[in-house]
């Protein structure tokens, strides 16, 4: 490969994590705790990838072994970061807690005293024997950890009738875009070392595809509104919930009524409107929108399997859309192809 389009691809994705990191740490509107934590994790990841950008693209004569330490350092902090984040998303929390504080400074005073003590330029041996093997162990260990914390969400995840929020399947991806990352490193550190930083440009970029083809992507970013930090629906009220919705959306046929709201079916289930709201978003992961047109895509569905002397204009009024070409674009979103073509299919 020419060096100069591998010096791209390695390095790009570490140009514009910084600027992004910049941006959570100093400039982001939403002061959050997770954006400060995302931030670290933005900026530690560019520093150890900038590490190795500058060691791949730069004569081992003219390496400069105080930058190859803080590069290493910084890949110290990645896996801690990482946890925090997911643990604060997680638990919504608004401020940083005095015992996370105390965690972090020990972490920090932990590589920096390693740094200052046993420097990298004197103890290069050492450092390749025993320091980077604790670091890349350390990182390993926090990775762990963080997974546990989303053993709900991924449960959740593989649940046929419940769907994932944005804010969730964010999670599972960016702790998956890690664990590719400290992979490629673990595969580079014995046979190609600049697959790590192919890696991350990679990722980076993955990452930013999934946020542009969310509609709702603000809401990663952003504070929960203040009517869903109420507490958390418990599982039994969950189940009961749910299965007193799908009662009263087959005794109702709300989906019939192209003008349906979320109030009406809340009343039926004598709930608040905040509370149904709740349940969809949070526990079956869509919003009342998506909930109401699978129901009507469904009909849809079983009206063309039935009736195939219907039109496919009045299949669609029948199953409640308001017109043809709202019909004809949910059904292919949520269906993957045209109702002509489902219906060519049948025939």
């Amino acid at each position: 490969m020419n060096n100069s389009l591998l010096f791209f691809v390695c390095s790009i994705g570490v140009f514009n994590g910084f600027i992004a990191s910049i941006y959570f740490l100093f400039f982001s509107k939403q002061k959050r705790v997770q954006n400060f934590f995302f931030g670290l994790l933005l900026l530690f990841l560019c520093i150890r990838i900038g590490k190795s950008v500058y060691t791949i693209f730069t004569p081992r004569e003219e390496r400069n072994l105080w930058i190859l330490q803080i590069g290493l350092s910084a890949c110290f902090l990645i896996g801690a970061s990482v946890f925090f984040y997911v643990k604060s998303s997680i638990e919504n929390r608004k401020t940083i807690s005095k015992s996370w504080k105390i965690h972090g400074t020990l972490l920090l005073l932990v590589i920096l005293s390693t740094g200052i003590i046993i420097p990298y330029p004197y103890y290069k041996e050492l450092w390749a024997n025993y320091v980077v093997q604790c670091i890349y162990v350390v990182w390993g260990i926090y990775l762990a950890l963080s997974i546990y914390l989303l053993k709900d969400i991924i449960k959740k995840y593989f649940q046929k009738d419940i769907r994932c929020t944005t804010s969730e399947i964010w999670l599972l991806i960016l702790v998956l875009a890690n664990v590719l990352i400290f992979t490629a490193y673990m595969i580079g550190y014995f046979f190609l070392y600049y697959v790590g930083t192919i890696t991350f440009s990679v990722v980076f970029y993955a990452l930013l595809i999934f946020l542009i083809s969310k509609k709702n992507r603000d809401t990663i970013f952003q504070n929960i509104p203040e009517k869903y930090q109420a507490k958390k629906i418990e599982k039994s009220e969950e189940d009961e919930l749910i299965s007193a919705l799908k009662d009263a959306m087959k005794a109702h046929q709300f989906h019939k009524n192209t003008n349906i709201k979320l109030n009406d079916i809340a009343k039926v289930l004598h709930i608040s409107s905040h509370k149904l709201s709740q349940l969809l978003n949070d526990n079956l992961g869509k919003n009342f929108a998506l909930f109401i047109n699978e129901y009507r895509v469904a009909e849809a569905k079983q009206l063309l399997q039935e009736n195939n002397q219907f039109t496919l204009e009045s299949i669609g009024f029948e199953a409640g859309f308001s017109s043809k070409s709202t019909f004809y674009a949910t059904f292919k979103k949520l269906v993957g192809k045209t109702p002509a073509a489902f219906k060519k299919e049948l025939q």
